[in-house]
């Protein structure tokens, strides 16, 4: 049995003072935010959660802080290397004592990470699931006392979630292995069905589950159609997005490898910091390139999915979907990406038909149970519907989250320009009585040309049909806008057909209700131009103050502000680490505005720990002189 199946219990759950004293000693912060107390109450308590706090919602803190305090050492299992490598590295600049155990340590630091193990003196030790199932480390970690098992971005357990691994489906028999010992599994995204295999999964049954609310008040969200699916388009729209946002730090998300270079390579030529990322590359080469993403000002990474699980560069300004993602879960997490400071960030999404045909050949590829590929696919229509939709979207977000309560948010695309809709039910009915007379055989245009009565060299066959011409009342422009709908609605489908896709009809009780009258179809009217400098991509119809920006603080201000930076971008490259995980933007202009003159002053800041002071107190006061 275990050392660790003592300590159970050991800590009473109501007294959080020595947490909120830690908060305030090593991160500098004066009290925990959202539902942080009652999860580390529960922890402290020894008893399991399941905690799923919104990105940038201090999830990490929840296990760190209980883990510091509680005897023996916590372990945390983290899906990939850069990211312990990332918060190790942090915690390491507050003074706690943590480490990680990767593919990258040598095996003479693995012989001291465990040494320190042994001796008592990690308060956190990091691993991976992979690493956890391999060779004799399960055997070791079971020698010692652990204060708690941490089990990071907990969705990945799920085969209902948008990353899933089959590894960390292994990590429910921790519970047998280390019985008594408190874990807790947390995540930023997680819908009911999900939360529920977490739960069953890594035999979590009996943990209490917090579920915080999904708003991100400072992020603005947008969608932009993509037009006609022609590539190079989409490459000049993503290329204006980021030069109208030049000298700002953001992620282009792209569907493919190629994509990526593609599109990298056309932002360095228009003058932008940009970086490609995939998983094309070697290990060490992606370790590279995102150092070079956290530590230089204004850099864009262009990336796959392969990027992003868990970096905390909080001064993310935007983050583009150039192809969108597969569903909400997987959206809301790589546009939570941005603004992870709690300054204004935006979020836009480019996407088009061609798009939800690519998500649904992929799932149809992937190995998966029948059940599980048609939640998946009803997940990826979701997304579509919000994005082509007319409701507020951070509160469809919401929503599919469970916050039935959530209201619109007042500064997305859709709350700041409401679009126009029109019922186009009737038009719906023409093209799907179209598609179906066609027999399937033709692609978006041949449906359209035949709509119109315009197909070149008709037979009598066509002609004859009594769809044919039946849509001279609408314009091209509008019928592909009915058709792109209805493929976003699941009323059509697109074979891939060797690269020309053939339209054919959805769910077949789907389209009869449409037949009937009895599901009424509206459709957004496209804008009369497009604005790369405004988040929707609508010309700029009115202006509003957002919050203060850095440009628009005081010359001295902003002089003692960027002095700040400099000073730290120096300090990061002599340690090899993230500006960020020195001090953040945030906190840097506090320093700046307030300019204190003492250490005692300087300890009053916000995210200014006590390790800061030691370590960092009397350089930054000497910054601030200009020394």
């Amino acid at each position: 049995m275990p050392a660790s199946v003592a300590l159970a219990s050991s800590v009473s759950s109501d007294d959080l003072a020595a947490a909120r004293e830690t908060l305030a000693r090593v991160w500098g912060h004066d009290d925990f935010r959202g539902l942080q107390a009652d999860v580390v109450s529960e922890i402290m308590a020894g008893r399991d959660v399941l905690a799923v706090l919104p990105t940038g919602g201090g999830k990490s803190v929840c296990y760190q802080i209980p883990a510091m305090l509680r005897p023996g050492l916590g372990l945390v299992v983290s899906p990939l290397i850069a990211l312990m490598t990332d918060q190790v590295e942090a915690l390491k600049q507050q003074g706690v004592a943590a480490a990680r155990l990767d593919s990258g340590v040598s095996m003479d630091e693995r012989s001291d990470i465990w040494r320190q193990a042994r001796a008592g003196e990690l308060d956190l030790l990091y691993v991976s699931p992979e690493g956890l199932a391999a060779g004799a480390m399960l055997d070791r970690l079971a020698e010692l006392p652990l204060s708690l098992i941490a089990i990071d971005e907990a969705h990945c357990v799920s085969q209902w979630g948008h990353d899933f691994r089959p590894d960390y489906r292994n990590l429910g028999r921790l519970a047998e292995m280390f019985p008594g010992v408190p874990r807790i599994a947390v995540t930023a995204t997680a819908d009911a069905r999900t939360r529920d295999d977490i739960l069953r999964s890594l035999r979590l049954e009996g943990a209490r589950v917090f579920v915080d609310s999904f708003a991100r008040p400072n992020l603005q969200l947008s969608a932009v159609r993509k037009e006609n699916g022609s590539r190079a388009r989409t490459d000049a729209t993503v290329i204006e997005l980021v030069r109208a946002r030049r000298g700002k730090s953001g992620v282009v998300y792209c569907g493919s490898r190629d994509g990526c270079e593609r599109v990298a390579d056309a932002l360095k030529d228009a003058g932008t910091n940009a970086i490609a990322y995939h998983a094309g590359m070697d290990a060490r080469q992606r370790d590279r390139l995102l150092g070079r993403f956290l530590a230089e000002d204004g850099a864009v990474m262009v990336a796959t999915i392969a990027f992003g699980m868990g970096v905390d560069k909080a001064d993310v300004r935007f983050v583009i979907h150039a192809d969108p993602p597969g569903s909400l879960e997987a959206y809301w997490q790589e546009i939570g990406r941005a603004g992870r400071d709690g300054e204004p960030a935006e979020g836009i999404t480019l996407y088009g038909p061609s798009d939800i045909a690519w998500t649904l050949r992929r799932l149809e590829g992937r190995p998966m149970a029948e059940e599980v590929k048609a939640v998946q696919t009803r997940k990826a229509r979701q997304l579509f519907a919000m994005l082509d939709g007319a409701t507020c979207r951070p509160q469809a977000v919401r929503r599919y989250f469970g916050e039935v309560s959530a209201g619109p948010c007042g500064v997305c695309d859709v709350c700041a320009d409401p679009p126009a809709l029109y019922d186009a039910t009737v038009q719906a009915q023409k093209a799907l009585a179209a598609v179906q007379r066609l027999g399937g055989r033709f692609g978006r245009t041949r449906v359209i040309d035949h709509l119109l009565g315009k197909t070149k060299d008709v037979q009598p066959w066509e002609s004859d049909l009594s769809t044919w011409g039946i849509g001279k009342d609408t314009s091209p422009g509008g019928w592909r806008d009915i058709v792109d709908h209805l493929l976003f609605e699941g009323l059509l489908l697109e074979d891939a057909n060797d690269g020309k896709p053939l339209v054919g009809l959805g769910e077949a009780e789907a389209v009869r209700a449409v037949y009937r009258g009895e599901r009424a179809i509206e459709v957004r009217r496209v804008p009369a131009g497009f604005d790369a400098a405004t988040r929707s991509g609508n010309p700029r119809r009115r202006t509003r103050e957002g919050n203060a920006a850095v440009e628009a603080l005081d010359v001295d201000v902003r002089a003692r502000f960027e002095m700040l930076r400099a000073w730290r971008r120096d300090r990061a490259a002599e340690q090899h680490v993230p500006p960020y995980v020195i001090f953040q933007d945030k906190t840097l202009l506090e320093i700046a505005q307030r300019e204190p003159g003492s250490l005692e002053a300087l300890a009053d800041i916000s995210g200014v720990g006590q390790s800061k002071i030691d370590r960092y107190g009397k350089a930054v006061l000497a910054a601030l002189q200009g020394g």
